[in-house]
């Protein structure tokens, strides 16, 4: 593995970043005339562009330093971060292996990054020597993997013998059993943990993503971000959603559960021919006319995604509650009844 700081855009190394109000005086209290701020209102204040309290519980819950922790906006803004600190435009390449999460690939067109794809195996593994065998300052892994669901096998492998930064977006590691990988940062300098708070942590309203890195990955990061990224609602709904981990183990169990409760119910279905293992809080689904089934579902106004153009034949179900997946279930034999019918009368 090179050295960190010499995968670091020369630009960005040498950038001095934007010093907000709040980096001068830190104090909670005081007559604040620094920020050209409004002085009536109840959120007329900027938030804290650190979000020490934030940091502070989540240094606790996963036992890494505060200086391992950044807060993004958005899994989607530390995706951008990443490739603005280490992508050098029109020069470097980063790695996909499709079918995965699209905005890697969308951020690295907006980065004008070279993009190498290396699609998944047929049984959505990583191609490992295809991988290694590639010069790419960024490797991007989701694991579990969105929209397949699976966990990806051979990632500590991948990030030892990797000669870039491994970018690992965890977002739905809480509904798997696969143990996260956030404790591993400090054993591999080159990793970057992704994980959010719009999945398990049931916020994906107030934009809350996370990275655990090395301090001095996580020291450029926080140079180039905006310095008042996360709002101060967005900061307290996060320190909430944190305080009760009890009612947090409860929701998560109740969607896996409804996972495999939906999954045994849709294989009885006449349209479903294959459900893919899942890891997840959604099951990619295999049916005979997938995107007429996705178009059906919509006119009855329940909303899945049709994945067809990534994985043939397939529509991405997220879990919902038990009525909403109930609701699911009997739609879907509706439209069994109604599409034999139609068959019946096509066959006249």
């Amino acid at each position: 593995m090179e050295n960190i700081k010499s995968l670091i855009r020369e630009n960005i190394k040498n950038l001095s970043p934007y010093s907000s109000a709040r980096d001068e005086y830190t104090g909670t209290e005081g007559v604040f005339l620094d920020a050209n701020e409004n002085p009536f209102g109840n959120l007329n204040r900027y938030p804290d562009p650190y979000q020490w309290r934030l940091k502070q519980i989540l240094s606790s819950q996963k036992k890494v330093a505060i200086d391992n922790i950044l807060i993004g906006n958005g899994s989607d803004e530390i995706i951008d971060l990443v490739q603005r600190v280490f992508g050098e435009p029109k020069e470097d390449s980063v790695i996909i292996c499709p079918p995965t999460y699209g905005m890697y690939e969308v951020y690295a067109n907006i980065n004008n990054l070279k993009l190498i794809s290396i699609p998944l195996t047929d049984d959505f593994q990583l191609n490992t020597e295809s991988i290694l065998s590639q010069k790419a300052k960024i490797l991007y892994l989701c694991s579990p993997n969105n929209p397949t669901g699976n966990s990806l096998e051979n990632l500590e492998y991948i990030i030892q013998n990797f000669n870039g930064i491994v970018f690992l977006d965890e977002a739905y590691i809480d509904f798997s059993e696969q143990p996260s990988l956030v404790e591993k940062i400090k054993k591999y300098p080159n990793l970057i943990v992704s994980q959010t708070f719009s999945k398990a942590r049931g916020l994906a309203a107030a934009r809350i993503g996370v990275a655990y890195a090395s301090a001095e990955i996580i020291a450029f990061l926080s140079k180039v971000k905006p310095p008042y990224n996360i709002s101060e609602l967005n900061q307290k709904a996060a320190v909430n959603a944190l305080a009760d981990e009890t009612i947090f183990r409860n929701n998560i169990n109740l969607i896996i559960e409804e996972r495999e409760k939906l999954k045994i119910k849709l294989l009885e279905s006449e349209f479903v021919t294959k459900i893919y293992p899942s890891d997840a809080n959604f099951l990619l689904v295999e049916m005979e006319n997938a995107t007429e089934i996705f178009e059906a579902l919509i006119e009855k106004q329940i909303i899945t995604r049709n994945r067809n153009s990534v994985v043939k034949n397939t529509i991405r179900i997220t879990i919902g509650t038990a009525q909403e997946n109930q609701l699911l279930l009997y739609t879907l034999q509706l439209l069994v009844v109604e599409m034999l019918k139609q068959s019946s009368l096509n066959s006249k």
